[in-house]
């Protein structure tokens, strides 16, 4: 779950240019904001568990390299 706090930051450095209208309030265009990146986030890590263990048949060798990689 993302920080809202953060986002709310973050959104206020990105979207400056932009006239939000009056009737969206901050807050739910943060939550809306998290909930449209959360979900996409979802997906995206479906994706690669899929793709790190090669749809069911990881390759371990290859896994291990990347283990060492990061110690």
């Amino acid at each position: 779950m993302l920080d809202r706090e953060v986002v709310k930051e973050f959104l206020d450095d990105r979207i400056e240019d932009l006239e939000v209208p009056k009737d969206i309030s901050k807050n739910a265009l943060v939550e809306a904001f998290c909930q449209y990146t959360e979900d996409d986030y979802y997906e995206w890590l479906k994706d690669n568990c899929k793709s790190f263990f090669d749809h069911g048949n990881p390759d371990w060798d290859w896994i291990r390299d990347r283990i060492k990689a990061n110690e």
